[in-house]
């Protein structure tokens, strides 16, 4: 028998647990650590709550979570509940499958002033993630800044520009849903350091702003190079062009329509926030040219108002003490899944925040073939049976799969009209919904 513990529940960790399935059968026993009591991961409080065709991913986790060769163990958090050593005595290998739960920083003058958030944060906050659920943004301002050029960007852009009959269907979580009904917003500005040629938006996401009841797009026909250049591009990107393109084309009586402004402001690179009696009240922007594929800095600076910032420029993992870090690259230190004997990474967690939910299958397909090669036949770990006597000396209030189900029942329960749940958003509101 082979025992196996992988940190974290999202895809990288489910995908890794069906892996190990596949390779061992009935010969494994696999144990699915999370710090939540409920799994998913970012399926559950990243990806935006009016994608929900994207969230049915989870049908598949469910299968292997219930199969007798996998375990959820939730409410437990390693590096503070167990330790990496802990685990690497008895189990026969340790995944990290912890994702990028942390925001990357602009590392730029005026980041301490008030309304202004990192995505991983704001996006926690609109889906209910108990870490950042009284974030309490101030939606009251008429200007909103959202920098990066992502669809990460475009998520958070669609939220802040939707109205409540917009977000039916959707498992937006309510206090985020009452704070955006109150929202004063008239304009959203997309700030990006380089032009339409490299930006990262799908065309599916991007297409999706120009269909928005209150809100319309619009992009500045200057920024826009030639259209004979589009050419070169792959067609994903060429498509999301052409859209860029589309937005410059939409006449201005359609604009003045609509309550809110969506602008893109491309060849923009963030200086310095600005603020006024402890809150941001302004971005100072240097304008860029490309060469050579990099935005390089022109001098020319100018201001945009900023009410509220929301930064969207990548992620960075979490370390966890007895697993080497390496700080530059926001990720744990590695080769190739590989961090120290017996213990190993996947996902973002090893790659960065990098790819789609898919791209985590052959990521986690490959580690297991990595742990196989390593650990051989048989075992002498005690997994699982000694994990639970540890547990049970520490007191740790275990939440098993079974126990998520109930709930989900209790969240699909609460659910207002037209939404499939109604999320807890504190650890302490799921734990009671077990009692």
């Amino acid at each position: 028998m082979r025992h196996i513990a992988i940190v974290g529940s999202g895809p990288a960790g489910y995908y890794t647990a069906e892996a190990a399935g596949k390779q061992w059968g009935e010969d494994v026993r696999v144990d699915v650590f999370d710090s939540l009591p409920v799994p998913y991961g970012l399926i559950r409080t990243g990806v935006a709550p009016d994608h929900q065709s994207i969230k049915k991913v989870s049908v598949r986790y469910e299968k292997t979570a219930l199969s007798e060769e996998v375990r959820f163990v939730g409410n437990v958090q390693v590096g503070r509940d167990v330790s990496i050593a802990e685990l690497q005595e008895l189990y026969d290998a340790v995944i990290l499958a912890t994702g990028a739960p942390h925001d990357r920083n602009l590392d730029i003058p005026g980041e301490d002033f008030a309304n202004i958030f990192g995505s991983a944060a704001f996006v926690g906050w609109y889906n209910g993630h108990p870490q950042f659920a009284d974030l309490a943004p101030d939606l009251s301002g008429r200007h909103a800044v959202v920098i990066g050029m992502g669809n990460v960007a475009l998520d958070v852009v669609r939220i802040l520009s939707k109205t409540e009959g917009e977000f039916a269907g959707s498992d937006i979580v309510a206090h985020a849903l009452d704070a955006l009904h109150g929202s004063e917003i008239e304009t959203v500005t997309i700030v990006g350091r380089r032009g339409p040629h490299q930006i990262m938006m799908t065309p599916k996401e991007l297409g999706e702003l120009m269909h928005l009841e209150r809100a319309s797009p619009h992009v500045d026909k200057n920024d826009l190079p030639p259209g004979a250049d589009d050419a070169i591009l792959e067609p994903g990107l060429r498509k999301s062009v052409t859209l860029l393109r589309d937005f410059a084309a939409i006449p201005e009586n359609i604009h003045g329509e609509k309550r809110i402004a969506i602008e893109f402001d491309f060849f923009a690179s963030p200086k310095a926030f600005k603020g006024k009696d402890g809150k941001v009240s302004a971005l100072e922007i240097e304008r860029t040219t490309i060469e050579k594929g990099r935005a390089v800095g022109t001098g020319e600076v100018y201001e945009i108002p900023a009410d509220i910032i929301v930064t969207c420029i990548g992620y960075r993992s979490s370390p966890i003490e007895g697993a080497p870090f390496d700080e530059r690259a926001g990720r744990f230190a590695n080769d190739d899944g590989r961090i120290l004997p017996g213990l190993y990474c996947v996902g973002w967690a090893k790659r960065g925040p990098t790819g789609t939910i898919g791209t985590n299958r052959p990521d986690g397909y490959g580690v297991i073939e990595l742990v196989a090669d390593d650990i051989g036949n048989g075992s002498r770990n005690r997994g699982r049976a000694g994990f639970d006597e540890l547990a049970e000396k520490r007191r740790l209030d275990i939440v098993t799969f079974r126990d998520w189900q109930k709930i989900e029942q209790a969240e699909n329960a609460a659910a207002r009209d037209g939404s499939p749940r109604e999320k807890f958003v504190d650890i302490e509101s799921m734990i009671a919904a077990l009692r």
